[in-house]
């Protein structure tokens, strides 16, 4: 089976969004014991730089539902999608499948797709020639808020 990469449609883009020139301390902030104040170097951070390589093919999704807890990807999560990265086994990629978007894990093996959540309470959906499907673009990063 052939994996399709066209865009059936067009989401909010990178080159829509603002470089973020915040500030940045060089210095790991310690999750045990508290590190010294004085210790810490500041610079200025672009989250672009950090979470884009590629601005023309990156864009990003909200995730809804609860198919991929289990990967990290949480409810109203924004995912960072690079649609440049090939499809590969085991990526975590965001798909259009029957007419709907859905995100989750590519199981390739034997010329057989499949599209595995990563919740034990989700089946996996195998695709088939019957399926109208696309594989949209490959998640590189999640923003989430605490």
């Amino acid at each position: 089976m052939s994996i399709k990469t066209t865009t059936p449609l067009t989401f909010f883009t990178s080159k829509n969004v603002n470089t973020l020139g915040a500030v940045y301390f060089d210095t790991g902030i310690s999750a045990g014991f508290p590190s010294p104040a004085e210790d810490f170097k500041q610079e200025r951070l672009s989250l672009d730089n950090e979470l884009i390589k590629n601005k023309e093919a990156t864009f990003f999704a909200r995730v809804s539902g609860q198919s991929m807890i289990d990967a990290g990807l949480n409810d109203n999560d924004l995912l960072v999608i690079d649609r440049s990265l090939s499809p590969a086994h085991n990526k975590i990629a965001v798909c259009f499948l029957d007419g709907e978007f859905t995100v989750k894990r590519l199981r390739v093996k034997n010329d057989e797709v499949w599209l595995q959540p990563e919740n034990k309470n989700y089946q996996a959906i195998q695709i088939t020639e019957a399926n109208d499907f696309v594989i949209w673009g490959i998640v590189t990063n999640v923003i989430k808020k605490v």
